[in-house]
C-alpha cells in the first residue's frame, strides 16, 4: 500500500483517479454506523410505533438508494456498477442500533465510499424518522469494517 494521496495530481491538484488500467476484480466493502438512543425510542422503532412508518425498512431502502448515488455525492468517486447493496440494521443493546452497508461488484475500483455513504444515509434517516420523539440520538463510530479485493488486498478493522 502507498501513502501517496492518489486523488491529487503532480501539482497538488484534485482529480479523479485514472483506473482504466486497473484489473476488474470483485470487490466488497462493509461499513458501519451506531446509533445511540432513548430505551423508549428503541422500542417504538422495533415495535413500529413511530408516526412516520415502517422506519427499519425506509431507512434500508434510503441506504442502498445512497450507496447508488455515491458518485453523485462525493465529487471525485466513480460512478460504479454496484451488483449488490445490503443494508442490515441490528439491536446492539436497549439504547443502540448498528447500521450495516456490504457493497459488491466486480470492477476497477473499490466500493468503500458506497458502504459508507449507505450506512450514513441509513443512519440519518434512522435519526430524522425518529426525531419527532428523540432529538438526542447520536451517530457514532461510522467507519469502515472491511474490504475485500482489489490491487491493495484485504482490509480489515480488526487486523488494522
Amino acid at each position: 500500500m502507498t501513502d501517496k494521496l492518489t486523488h491529487l495530481d503532480h501539482q497538488g491538484h484534485a482529480h479523479m483517479v485514472d483506473v482504466s488500467d486497473k484489473s476488474i476484480t470483485k470487490r466488497t466493502a462493509t461499513a458501519q454506523a451506531i446509533l445511540k438512543m432513548k430505551a423508549s425510542t428503541l422500542i417504538k422503532v422495533i415495535e413500529g410505533g413511530l408516526p412516520k412508518g415502517d422506519v427499519l425498512a425506509t431507512a434500508r431502502i434510503a441506504g442502498i438508494q445512497a450507496a447508488k448515488k455515491t458518485s453523485d455525492l462525493i465529487p471525485l468517486c466513480h460512478p460504479l456498477m454496484l451488483s449488490k447493496v445490503s443494508v442490515d440494521i441490528n439491536v446492539i443493546n436497549e439504547c443502540e442500533l448498528e447500521v450495516l452497508c456490504t457493497c459488491s461488484l466486480a470492477g476497477k475500483t473499490g466500493v468503500e465510499m458506497e458502504a459508507l455513504t449507505g450506512a450514513s444515509i441509513a443512519a440519518l434517516t434512522l435519526y430524522d424518522m425518529c426525531k419527532a420523539v428523540d432529538k438526542g440520538i447520536v451517530i457514532n463510530n461510522v467507519s469502515l469494517l472491511e474490504k475485500k479485493g482489489g490491487k491493495s488486498g484485504d482490509w480489515s478493522r480488526g487486523n488494522a
